[in-house]
């Protein structure tokens, strides 16, 4: 096969939980871009009909913290294809709250980003019957702290603990999926680094602390986890499995 051709997503269905968000909106365009046939799953309609013009992409209802939900939406892609080739559990629902959170913040957080993606794994499956490749996203809070040094003065932004667990977990059962699903389905991760949102780009003196902790000088741009999502969704990536990809300007070498 020819390289470039590897990297095409042809006649493939993919899935993108929270595709319509500040990195969800990039993702799903790669894959539509890499000609896939592209649903954004999620709870909010509206958010999505403002990230996407293009007809081409379709919307499908999802809330990530129930099963039944889940389960219907992925019946619902699969009546129309017969299967489902890329799932990419990109969306969280997280409940903030500081260090010292009360039980029920710190549940509700893991929950909706550990829980979710065990969720939609064990209701994929079964519409992946021919293979398939999921990419979870974790964070580079995944398996580094935050530098809290970074967030003095800007608190509001602070990482709170239960974030980086979770997501630590999403990595962890990347790994566990992975030996468990094969040789048919790939499991993936990629962990972003400082990709701010653009509400909190409009923090002049935040944004520069982020800049001063990156190798590359900068915060990443959504656009350039587009690779990445192609690379590990397409068959130039067929013989990677248990993989995280770190996309962070080289955050965490230092």
């Amino acid at each position: 096969m020819n390289v470039m051709d590897s990297f095409r997503l042809d006649g493939r269905v993919a899935v993108i939980t929270g595709g319509y968000g500040h990195l969800g909106k990039a993702m799903s365009m790669a894959l539509k871009e890499a000609n896939a046939k592209v649903f954004v799953a999620g709870r909010n309609k509206e958010k999505f009909l403002n990230a996407f013009n293009d007809t081409d992409i379709k919307f499908v209802e999802m809330d990530i913290l129930n099963t039944k939900s889940i389960k219907n939406a992925f019946e619902t892609i699969a009546s129309k294809d017969n299967k489902i080739d890329i799932l990419i559990n990109n969306a969280v629902n997280l409940a903030w709250g500081d260090a010292f959170m009360d039980d029920k913040t710190w549940n509700s957080g893991v929950d909706g980003v550990l829980s979710s993606v065990f969720r939609c794994i064990r209701e994929v499956v079964e519409f992946m019957k021919n293979g398939g490749s999921i990419i979870n996203i974790s964070s580079m809070y995944g398996f580094v702290s935050p530098d809290f040094r970074i967030y003095k003065g800007f608190e509001n932004y602070t990482n709170p603990p239960h974030y980086g667990a979770a997501k630590a977990g999403v990595i962890q059962l990347t790994k566990y999926y992975a030996v468990r699903l094969a040789p048919k389905i790939r499991v993936n991760c990629i962990s972003p680094g400082p990709f701010p949102s653009k509400e909190v780009q409009k923090s002049k003196g935040f944004i520069e602390n982020l800049k001063n902790k990156v190798p590359l000088g900068r915060i990443g741009l959504p656009d350039e986890l587009k690779g990445a999502v192609v690379f590990l969704a397409s068959d130039a990536s067929s013989f990677i499995t248990g993989h995280n990809l770190i996309v962070d300007g080289g955050w965490t070498i230092w």
